[in-house]
């Protein structure tokens, strides 16, 4: 799935049938002893269908058909028995059936539960490079739709498709035992029929792929217009979106459409070749008639097994209709799973201790493509308990530096260490649970302040929530709120303003008492006034653990311990605030410039205080 792009199909690589199919069904092997139960029940079933039509053979030839006997009671009372026999037979035969039904579809739900899991499992421990390039919706229409359309291709499997398969061979065998001349004449047009279902199957195959694509794009732009509806009404474009929609509609509909004519051919060609195979055996059974090779009861009864061969062949076209319908579905959830996490432990990783905050880059280069490099052979070290600024231009890597230290990307080249340790060598869970990240993109979850808070870390108590709220100043905002801590933020946090949304983000990191705390952008949201609120918060929590604070507002980080200009995939310059202004170098420049609305002497005197 190479495209984050709604107006772009996904691609799919080209598999097997026979290998998705093998695959898909391995799902049924934790509950073979309900899918034997099943079979039981349906055996039952199959019994007392076959047996109906030797039922009426006999009474026809024992008890109607018989001209030299005059019907007597005794013919009545037979006649009697065997229909109550037979009624008895198929009341059983109901229960059964409506048994096998009830066992399979728990079972087809269990199993579609836990192809979502262990999708969405996978998809979670996928690396951040999966997701920068695939859209959240077409993610959400393969956990959700294509997960969902595998449910009757489960159900009908067993409580179709086997017994079908078993009533063929059955029925088959016995209309051969009755009489193989009239058998070999109705199965003439079964070879012409498999040829033609073959050719179809490759055709609808790829129309329902087609169709799955379409159904993504449409989940991929509704997802996307309704998470920036604000925007959308912002611009007044709802006229435009609704066009949108109204194309990727209609690109759904119509290869629906496609499909389902496709499929459509299925269901004649079975009926064509019943009917016709039908008309040849009563052509010819007449001639064994009158030749005396079959008795009027044994046709009638053939008749009856031709009606009984086709129903299952109908049937299992069916579900070879909806084999091939659902196969992309299924395609489309191995491909994914089938995708190897770009990080993950290596099979030597070992557990991290307790970090102590030392970090070095040796030799380090990364680009997220192989085309252009972001950083090329940077080294640097960072001591214990030292506070490092990030400054620099827009994509010159200050975010991809904090993002290789906690591994969310792997480096092309070089090492990232953290007290000595290889961070490729250290398990992810071990690494990650002791890294405090703010990342620039404020994300909260649906739920309540209190919740989120409590993200930083689950068994934090109500008491240690506020205490971080109120360190970081948004303790007096939240009890404002109509619920306070209890408020629900709604989802992405939409309730709340950007500055609320970032104060209560840094509050959850807070409350993860990292080793190593990673601030990108922290006080980007945040007004002027409650900036110098919360600098006091930030100063607490920066205190006593290694540090790094991206900022594009210079005024926040003039206190740093080391400053380092980020610029042309390196480090340009690093050192203290009052060491790079004497330099009147890149951090100097850029410095200078964020206050140049200063005017005449007040400009004057700024340049004077910092120089």
């Amino acid at each position: 799935m190479p495209f984050n792009n709604f107006r772009k199909d996904e691609t799919l690589k080209e598999t097997v049938n026979i290998k998705v199919v093998i695959r898909l069904f391995s799902y049924l092997r934790p509950y073979i002893l309900r899918v034997l139960n099943v079979l039981f029940l349906i055996g039952m079933v199959i019994l007392v269908e076959l047996l109906n039509p030797y039922f009426i053979k006999v009474g026809i030839d024992k008890y109607i058909a018989n001209s030299n006997v005059k019907i007597a009671n005794s013919n009545v009372k037979g006649l009697l028995i065997l229909g109550g026999i037979m009624a008895f037979a198929n009341v059983v035969a109901m229960v059964c059936a409506k048994y096998r039904i009830l066992i399979m579809a728990g079972v087809s739900n269990k199993i579609l539960f836990s192809i979502r899991q262990e999708l969405y499992n996978h998809i979670q421990n996928l690396s951040f490079d999966f997701f920068d390039n695939r859209s959240v919706g077409k993610i959400l229409a393969r956990i959700v739709g294509d997960v969902n359309s595998l449910y009757d291709l489960f159900t009908n499997s067993v409580t179709n498709l086997i017994p079908e398969l078993i009533k063929m061979v059955v029925i088959a065998t016995i209309m051969f035992s009755m009489n193989y001349k009239l058998a070999l004449v109705s199965f003439s047009t079964l070879p012409v029929l498999c040829v033609l279902m073959f050719f179809i199957q490759i055709v609808s195959r790829r129309r329902w792929q087609i169709v799955r694509k379409k159904s993504s794009n449409l989940n991929a732009y509704s997802h996307e217009i309704f998470s920036g509806i604000r925007v959308v009404q912002g611009f007044n474009s709802e006229e435009k979106t609704k066009r949108v929609f109204w194309e990727l509609l209609n690109e759904f509909k119509n290869s629906f459409i496609r499909a389902v004519r496709m499929n459509d051919m299925f269901w004649p060609l079975v009926e064509l070749s019943w009917g016709g195979g039908t008309v040849l055996v009563f052509m010819y059974g007449l001639r064994l008639l009158n030749a005396g090779e079959i008795t009027i009861g044994g046709l009638v009864a053939f008749t009856s097994y031709i009606s009984m061969f086709w129903v299952p062949v109908m049937n299992i076209s069916n579900f070879y209709n909806i084999l091939i319908t659902n196969l992309a579905g299924a395609e489309r959830i191995f491909e994914i799973m089938d995708i190897k996490p770009g990080i993950k432990d290596s099979e030597d990783a070992v557990i991290m201790p307790e970090i102590k905050g030392k970090v070095e880059f040796k030799n380090v280069t990364f680009g997220y493509d192989k085309k252009q490099t972001v950083l090329e052979n940077v080294s640097f070290t960072v001591k214990e308990r030292e506070t490092v600024a990030l400054v620099g231009p827009t994509g010159a890597g200050k975010t991809t530096i904090i993002n290789l230290i906690s591994r969310f990307y792997e480096t092309s080249k070089g090492k990232v260490l953290i007290d000595g340790m290889d961070v490729t060598k250290v398990t992810l869970e071990s690494l990650r649970s002791q890294l405090g990240i703010m990342l620039q993109d404020t994300f909260l979850f649906s739920g309540t302040v209190k919740d989120n808070i409590r993200y930083g870390r689950l068994d934090a108590s109500d008491e240690e929530i506020i205490e971080a709220a109120k360190a970081v100043c948004a303790h007096e905002f939240i009890m404002e709120l109509p619920d306070g801590y209890d408020t629900d933020v709604n989802e992405r946090g939409s309730r709340l303003s950007a500055g609320q949304r970032q104060l209560i983000a840094f509050a959850r990191v807070l409350l993860a008492n990292p080793r190593i705390l990673i601030l990108d952008e922290a006080t980007a949201s945040i007004d002027t006034y409650t900036e110098k609120l919360v600098q006091k918060g930030i100063q607490r929590l920066l205190e006593g653990r290694t540090s790094f604070v991206i900022a594009h507002r210079l005024s926040t980080i003039q206190n740093a311990d080391r400053i380092m200009f980020i610029d042309d995939r390196g480090i340009k310059e690093e050192g203290t605030h009052d060491e790079l202004i004497k330099k009147k170098g890149a951090y100097y420049e850029l410095f200078m410039s964020q206050f140049k609305f200063l005017d005449g002497d007040d400009f004057t005197d700024f340049s004077a205080a910092t120089v």
